[in-house]
């Protein structure tokens, strides 16, 4: 019998067992939740470096999950003969996922708008004290030219 994850062929799709196809879904799916809602809550906690930790095994689950949809996609009609019931179960709890995926999204939208408003405001004022304070002959301020402007480097190592 083929591995849940991989794709079977078309000889022995009818062969498959429904139930550990789906049982494998359905622990992937409440473990990438738990992940994706850590992320989320670390996010919001402004712990950046912690919610990037979870980076590879977020990744990981995601490729488990992509894996097993295809899976369930090749396998699709033998399932809805076989086991209507999982796959209805499945179908609710990848509609609670996709809405925590989308408040996932939202709040790394939100550090990412706030995090470059951050380094903008930071540039503006270091290019500002940066700049000759000029004057034209008539006594305005003279807007430094762009050979003035120097560029942001920023160091990830603390």
């Amino acid at each position: 019998m083929p591995h849940p994850t991989q794709t079977p062929s078309s000889s022995s799709t009818a062969a498959i067992d429904p139930q550990p196809l789906a049982t494998e879904m359905a622990e992937v799916m409440a473990a990438l939740f738990n992940v994706v809602e850590r992320e989320t809550d670390l996010m919001r906690a402004g712990r950046v470096s912690d919610a990037m930790a979870l980076e590879a095994g977020k990744t990981s689950l995601s490729r488990r999950y992509v894996n097993l949809i295809s899976a369930l996609k090749a396998n699709g009609p033998r399932l809805r003969a076989v086991a209507p019931d999982l796959l209805t179960a499945l179908q609710r709890q990848h509609e609670t996922f996709r809405a925590m995926l989308q408040v996932n999204l939202t709040v790394l939208a939100t550090a990412h708008a706030v995090s470059e408003g951050v380094v903008r405001g930071v540039n503006s004022e270091v290019q500002r004290r940066n700049m000759p304070q000029t004057y034209t002959a008539s006594g305005q301020r003279a807007a430094p030219g762009p050979r003035h402007a120097a560029p942001l480097a920023i160091s990830r190592t603390l």
